[in-house]
């Protein structure tokens, strides 16, 4: 009798701890969606990994209404309702990017297109891209000596002659390209991390734009504080001028640099059009692409008509295209 009792407790004492380890285990995951709510909603984030991580919470998101999901359907109430909570707290971050806000104005059109070229994209898709799409500036990041030949061979140059290129061997070159002539901006602020050369553009309705190509390095552990210290360099819209920033930032909405970056006066083309969920890198690889950190940023007093996600062959980013109007005051050639 008392070997058929002990056996019966051992059987259920090991019927108990998967359960409990199960229990346990949900409540990690749990925790985890929880405090990643909290970080991204109140911008608390530090150091490498959390800030890398937060750019990904509109998979958080879909992440935690899983979870609830199947923890309501075990009958594990509470823990559902702390994801289900989670999933709330990040979706009210993100889902507006989803829907297209009207900025329309009245002024000059101001067509803007970003690509980070990876030092080797097709030129001549390149070239077809900016055939079709006809932009007057084109900010292109880790723009090579070679890429930038290359370029030339495919016949950018007839298309925008104007040029502020800081080429180099590897990913820290970049270059303004243009329809209209460029007056480069060599102090207008200190760049940290890769070249970011900044110019000056009259429109022929007399509108002065200056825009800068953005390609700080990536926040990947020591080098988080210099991506901090580079977003925060850059410079705030000016009353005499749009100010546009194009380029690869290496930061998503939910990095809390960039949006401080956006409180300073600017918006971002693709969210005002509906797209700004659209991930941007990586591309072409066996992962799809899935975060967003390609943007183009513009004088909040501007207008966004459209924006577009590109495919470029050959790169391990999709460019970015914005149908922008200036304000009617700017358009005429007078400060605001």
């Amino acid at each position: 009798m008392s070997t058929t009792v002990e056996t019966a407790q051992a059987s259920g004492g090991g019927r108990t701890r998967p359960r409990r380890r199960r229990r346990w285990m949900s409540w990690v995951v749990v925790a985890f969606l929880a405090a990643w709510a909290v970080i991204r909603a109140g911008g608390l984030e530090w150091g490498s990994f959390v800030t890398q991580l937060m750019t990904l919470t509109p998979y958080g998101a879909i992440a935690a209404l899983v979870t609830a999901a199947v923890l309501a359907l075990r009958g594990n109430l509470v823990r559902a309702l702390v994801a289900l909570v989670s999933c709330a707290a990040m979706a009210v971050c993100v889902l507006p990017r989803a829907f297209v806000e009207d900025t329309t104005t009245q002024g000059a059109p101001l067509r803007v297109l970003s690509i980070n070229l990876f030092g080797r994209a097709d030129p001549q898709a390149v070239v077809d891209l900016v055939r079709r799409l006809q932009p007057d500036v084109f900010s292109a990041l880790e723009l090579t000596h070679g890429e930038a030949a290359a370029l030339d061979a495919a016949g950018i140059r007839a298309l925008l002659p104007y040029q502020v290129l800081q080429t180099d061997y590897g990913a820290t070159g970049s270059g303004l390209y243009a329809r209209h002539p460029l007056t480069e901006l060599p102090h207008l602020f200190t760049p940290v991390g890769h070249n970011m050369p900044a110019a000056a553009m009259t429109l022929p309705g007399g509108a002065r734009v200056e825009v800068v190509a953005i390609h700080p390095n990536p926040p990947l552990g020591r080098m988080a504080d210099e991506w901090y210290r580079a977003l925060a360099a850059l410079p705030a819209p000016t009353p005499d001028a749009v100010r546009v920033l194009a380029g690869d930032f290496n930061a998503s909405l939910d990095h809390r640099a960039l949006r401080t970056l956006l409180g300073r006066g600017y918006v971002d083309a693709a969210v005002q059009a509906g797209k700004g969920l659209v991930p941007t890198w990586p591309n072409g690889r066996l992962i799809p692409p899935m975060i967003t950190i390609d943007h183009v940023l513009v004088d909040e007093r501007a207008g966004v008509g459209a924006a577009e996600i590109l495919d470029v062959p050959r790169t391990d980013h999709r460019g970015v295209f914005a149908e922008l109007r200036l304000p009617a005051s700017l358009s005429e050639g007078r400060p605001t």
